[in-house]
């Protein structure tokens, strides 16, 4: 039997991220990611704070005039690629410009005149 039409899947879905353009997700195809499933991780570790702990655990050395991406910001997009099964390095030169990464870790996408871009290679002592 079919259901009525009123009780159908919504065509589209849209997600509300601070300081960047909303998202809609669809099924017309456009740019696809794989990795849609890092927004709820992204949302239930800034919910319990893990990776924002993890991080204190870390002395930062470097100039901070000269810093693009804080330890944190580094820490959780090597976490993130790990739950997502990224676990060599040199995925994030891939990574850093996808825009699901992005989002999860806060960065502003959609801006034409910056594009979010993260760190290429992580390498935390």
């Amino acid at each position: 039997m079919t259901p009525p039409s009123t009780d159908r899947i919504p065509k589209q879905f849209r997600f509300e991220q601070p300081k960047s353009v909303p998202v809609v997700v669809n099924f017309q195809g456009g740019q696809v990611t794989s990795d849609a499933g890092l927004s709820l991780i992204a949302e239930i570790d800034r919910k319990l704070q893990i990776t924002s702990q993890f991080a204190q655990c870390f002395q930062d050395y470097r100039k901070p005039n000269r810093i693009d991406h804080s330890i944190e910001d580094l820490i959780r997009q090597r976490i993130y690629g790990l739950v997502m099964g990224y676990e060599d390095l040199n995925d994030h030169e891939e990574l850093r410009h996808e825009p699901m990464f992005a989002l999860s870790l806060g960065k502003r996408i959609g801006v034409q005149d910056k594009p979010a871009t993260l760190a290429a290679y992580l390498y935390i002592k």
